[in-house]
């Protein structure tokens, strides 16, 4: 069972899943960071750029998903530093600090509103954001095109480029990729005909989403909408 609510948090949701029975899972790229709480332990997963299997089991998943760059300034470092991985916590800070934070999600009685604690306190200790990220973000949402961005937030390709990597752990051209992918696939499940999503979405046609998806994420629109 998977469950979602907004957070406390700006630009965050907070989910859990969990499974009675052990019940396969494919997680598709989506442009975010999650600090995630699973066996006792505090791990960050950094942005995918493809699509990453996993197990849902009696054991409950719970986490925070970060969109907008949000979750590199949680993390405290490039969001590329991260990339197609999940980390324990310890591993980014130091231990005692990483035992606390552990602990006070281990004796909380809601792990989800401790990890939404967590990151307001390291996001208020965090370098202030200058809005670029969500800028970027918001427009490649709506299917800009990546010079369009670069125009409008009054950078050079080059500029853009690097501090998309720095966001999000790639450059705008897969953020936005990523992005229009997630959006057809959305309107999809809602019972929108592919075809229709696919042109809604910013495709050329059908076979360019068909393409996109294969792409991202090793299988067919078909399989990921059962």
């Amino acid at each position: 069972m998977y469950t979602e609510r907004r957070s406390t948090i700006r630009h965050a949701v907070v989910w859990s899943a969990s499974s009675p029975e052990s019940e396969d899972q494919l997680v598709l790229p989506d442009g975010c960071m999650d600090l995630l709480w699973h066996d006792d332990q505090l791990l960050l997963a950094g942005p995918d750029t493809h699509a990453y299997a996993t197990t849902w089991t009696a054991s409950e998943w719970v986490g925070i998903r970060f969109a907008c760059g949000r979750g590199r300034l949680v993390a405290g470092i490039p969001a590329a530093e991260l990339r197609d991985t999940r980390i324990a916590i310890d591993a980014l800070l130091p231990a005692a600090e990483a035992r606390r934070l552990s602990e006070r999600v281990a004796e909380a009685t809601d792990p989800g509103v401790a990890l939404e604690k967590i990151t307001a306190e390291r996001l208020s200790v965090a370098p202030p954001s200058d809005g670029l990220a969500e800028r970027m973000y918001t427009m490649l949402h709506r299917g800009w095109p990546v010079a369009d961005v670069a125009h409008h937030t009054g950078l050079s390709s080059r500029q853009l480029h690097r501090r998309s990597i720095d966001c999000f752990g790639y450059g705008p051209k897969t953020l936005g990729r990523i992005l229009r992918l997630n959006r057809a696939l959305d309107l999809a499940r809602g019972g929108m005909p592919p075809s229709v999503a696919a042109a809604e979405s910013g495709y050329a046609d059908q076979a360019h989403f068909a393409r996109d998806t294969r792409s991202l994420t090793g299988h067919t629109v078909t399989s990921l909408l059962k």
